[in-house]
């Protein structure tokens, strides 16, 4: 592992005291042309307008079987038990998400150098991409617990050393998303707005935000704008489908008190030209666990 101590010029400002206003973002999302992969002009288009865009049926139903399967074993592996790579719910002990699970499961790790994957990633960042960081997140019935609004980029900045957003989320869905069982709500065009957050960041933060963000997090006061300016949508749809989005756009997810689990693969890409340095607005970095500093570019 190398950790770049040279520090950078911050055009992200963030984990401030008092009050912070909102700035434009001085760095496009997309970075790629519609030669450069498999989505068309429209697609890249839009993506930039908008901060995300839906694949659908990106996996087909035996795929997803496939990988749902993967999702239970991992959960039932009583080796990673105290992996710290498990991450429980705050209350009831459930799992809420496995990280670096490319390094757990050879499948996933297969999946992110899939061409289906890897080359819209390519496409979006407009360069040789690596993983920053994979999880599978579980949101049981009942008791699946949401994640408050945030930006990733955000925490990404602060707490890992991302100099610029020129990141891309793809959140993979291994069960069926409805209204109602905790998808995720994103923000449309929030992206082109950097929301710093104020408060310092604790010692060794990740071992609570995991659970429960507190810091780094926006105001009521700037999620209530946001929603008036921007409005907010929902992921939905079939297992099997893909959302792609914005590492700075707003986004989050309610509770799941319905019958119906939802359950995910997630992988984020980030350029080979945006490699992380030393964080932003925390005394260390967090684990490579969390955030990878193996920039070697993925291959198929």
């Amino acid at each position: 592992m190398v950790l770049t101590r040279t520090r950078v010029q911050d055009s992200y400002p963030t984990r401030v005291r008092g009050e912070a206003e909102p700035f434009e973002r001085v760095h496009p999302a997309v970075w790629g042309q519609e030669h450069d992969g498999p989505c068309d002009a429209a697609t890249l288009a839009s993506h930039e307008a908008n901060g995300f865009t839906i694949v659908d049926g990106l996996l087909s139903p035996a795929e997803v079987q496939g990988y749902w399967q993967e999702l239970t074993r991992l959960s039932r592996d009583e080796r990673l038990s105290d992996d710290e790579r498990v991450i429980t719910e705050k209350y009831s002990g459930e799992i809420r998400s496995v990280f670096e699970v490319h390094e757990l499961s050879e499948l996933i790790a297969e999946l992110a150098s899939d061409p289906r994957v890897l080359d819209r990633a390519r496409q979006i960042l407009g360069s040789e991409v690596y993983l920053h960081q994979s999880r599978v997140n579980y949101m049981p019935g009942f008791e699946g617990k949401g994640f408050y609004w945030h930006s990733d980029f955000e925490t990404w900045h602060a707490e890992d050393g991302m100099p610029v957003p020129r990141a891309v989320s793809c959140s993979i869905a291994l069960t069926d998303n409805y209204p109602f069982n905790g998808g995720l709500m994103l923000m449309p065009g929030s992206h082109r707005t950097f929301v710093p957050c104020v408060g310092e960041t604790p010692e060794h933060h990740y071992q609570d935000s995991l659970r429960e963000q507190e810091i780094g997090v926006p105001s009521k006061h700037q999620i209530t704008k946001m929603a008036a300016e921007h409005g907010i949508e929902q992921f939905t749809g079939a297992a099997g489908s893909a959302l792609w989005f914005d590492c700075n756009v707003m986004h989050g997810s309610g509770n799941n008190i319905t019958p119906y689990p939802r359950s995910n693969i997630f992988l984020v890409f980030n350029s080979v030209e945006n490699t992380l340095v030393e964080p932003f607005a925390a005394d260390q970095p967090r684990p490579t666990f969390i955030a990878n500093r193996d920039f070697v570019p993925i291959t198929r």
